[in-house]
């Protein structure tokens, strides 16, 4: 498998730190408000490279924080009169609930800042101690003259760097480009007690006392959306690496997927083009988001318009009707005595799942991937199309093959998960039986109803297909 590392800038051969295991950090969302779209494009092409690396036989250890305490926290805390914990409880809850609906599965650890202080304050002692850090009047700054590898991520120099550098009111820093690990309290503000005095996190500190603790100071993945390259990654290489002292590096790989854009511009409320994930899955199938966050290269830009959802939607819709079609023919069409070549069948089966495999080894390439389903679903199609039975062997081959690139892309979906299929089955039995009687009325109510209930009825030769809407 082939990664471009944003530390090296170069396509490099992925070598674990321990061979058939990966550990993969992740940034999560800062639990102010629904996270918008911009941030499920992280959620879920870096939910696509863990189930790529689990599918290849890596045990991964996935952790994707939650920043449940910073300035935003507080400010809207106040703005709703209630606690910044029972703002983070709130948000954490609305984040699951769309990332369950776009298909991005939990985290293996999914820690909270605040939970972690003691680890916090352990951590910024240890870059104190080794000479990368100063108290100042309560505040603790990471000295950023003192680390020389300092702008390696982001390939920038201090002097480049410092250009747009300035102190902020009320900081008391030495350095325009050093950053908080920790800040004195303030009043209303939450805090806690440290050997400074009382006081809360810096931002970035939070995920190297995380990492740390769940995957060790030397860490096989890292991933972000590309605005975190700097500062907050650059930020978070020079801090763990100052207090682990061990002469390795925080991570091996860095990845950062692209901007995501709308109608061609970047996104940001001061244009009005702002958009919550919570309000594109109101707005558009969930299936239909994440197929079209994986149709591009992760780390190209991708566009988001009203007509690139609309393909998206179509493609899924595709990909479903294959699924429903095969399933349907299987239950109608299979005759174990049918004259099929199986075997070469099966060769074109692996052929294209060699192709699909050397897309996703190719420097995780979702966008090929996705080419490769769709040939697998015009193989499949054809073949229903050009045999008029067919042997069970071609229908348990091509359930296979569809289960397990949705195992890994999860934008086909399924309904086994529905408790009400045998209603659905016994309503359209009942239709049947009425359209036979020539009870029309109640057949077209049945439709209605099951209509209503996003089920779609298709009256074939064979009997009626059914399937849920997007």
């Amino acid at each position: 498998m082939l990664l471009f590392n944003d530390l090296t800038r170069k396509r490099e051969e992925f070598v674990p730190i321990t061979p058939g295991k990966v550990s993969f950090y992740s940034c999560g969302p800062t639990v102010y408000d629904y996270f918008h779209i911009g941030n499920a494009r992280p959620f879920i092409v870096f939910d696509v490279l863990r189930r790529w690396l689990e599918h290849e036989g890596y045990k991964v250890t996935f952790v994707q924080n939650f920043t449940d305490i910073d300035d935003k926290m507080i400010h809207r805390a106040h703005q709703e009169h209630i606690t910044v914990a029972e703002l983070a409880d709130k948000f954490i809850a609305e984040y699951n609930r769309d990332a369950d609906a776009l298909g991005i599965r939990r985290p293996d650890v999914s820690p909270r800042a605040t939970e972690h202080i003691p680890e916090i304050i352990s951590t910024i002692e240890k870059i104190i101690a080794n000479g990368h850090a100063y108290v100042s009047e309560g505040d603790v700054y990471f000295d950023i003259r003192s680390w020389p590898k300092y702008g390696s991520l982001c390939k920038q120099n201090l002097e480049d760097l410092e250009a747009g550098a300035r102190v902020e009111p009320g900081e008391k820093k030495r350095d325009p480009l050093d950053f908080a690990l920790w800040k004195a309290e303030k009043p209303g503000e939450p805090s806690w007690p440290s050997p400074w005095g009382k006081g809360r996190p810096g931002w970035h500190i939070e995920c190297s006392a995380m990492s740390s603790k769940y995957l060790g100071d030397n860490i096989d993945i890292h991933s972000g959306g590309v605005d975190l390259m700097f500062p907050h990654h650059e930020n978070e290489a020079a801090q763990s690496e100052a207090a682990s002292n061990s002469g390795k590096p925080f991570v091996n790989y860095w990845l950062h997927n692209g901007f995501l854009l709308i109608d061609s511009e970047k996104m940001s409320k001061s244009l009005g083009n702002f958009l919550t994930a919570r309000a594109a899955i109101e707005k558009y199938p969930p299936l239909a988001l994440r197929f079209f966050m994986l149709s591009a290269h992760y780390r190209s830009p991708i566009n988001f318009t009203p007509e690139s959802l609309e393909q998206s939607s179509a493609g899924v819709e595709r990909l479903r009707n294959c699924k429903g079609d095969l399933d349907f023919a299987a239950k109608t069409r299979r005759n174990d005595s049918a004259s099929f070549d199986v075997d070469g069948y099966k060769s074109q089966l692996q052929e294209l799942d060699k192709k699909f495999s050397d897309a996703m080894n190719d420097d995780f390439n979702t966008a090929a991937a996705m080419g490769i389903l769709f040939d697998v679903v015009y193989l499949i199609n054809t073949t229903m199309k050009d045999n008029e039975t067919l042997p069970g062997e071609f229908f348990t081959l091509s359930q296979n093959a569809l289960k397990g690139y949705d195992d890994i892309l999860g934008v086909i979906g399924s309904d086994e998960a529905e408790n009400d299929d045998a209603e659905i089955e016994s309503l359209i039995q009942e239709r049947t039986e009425a359209r036979k009687a020539k009870n029309f009325k109640r057949s077209d109510e049945i439709r209605d109803e099951l209509k209503e209930r996003g089920i779609v009825l298709e009256d074939t030769p064979q009997g009626t297909k059914w399937k849920r809407e997007l």
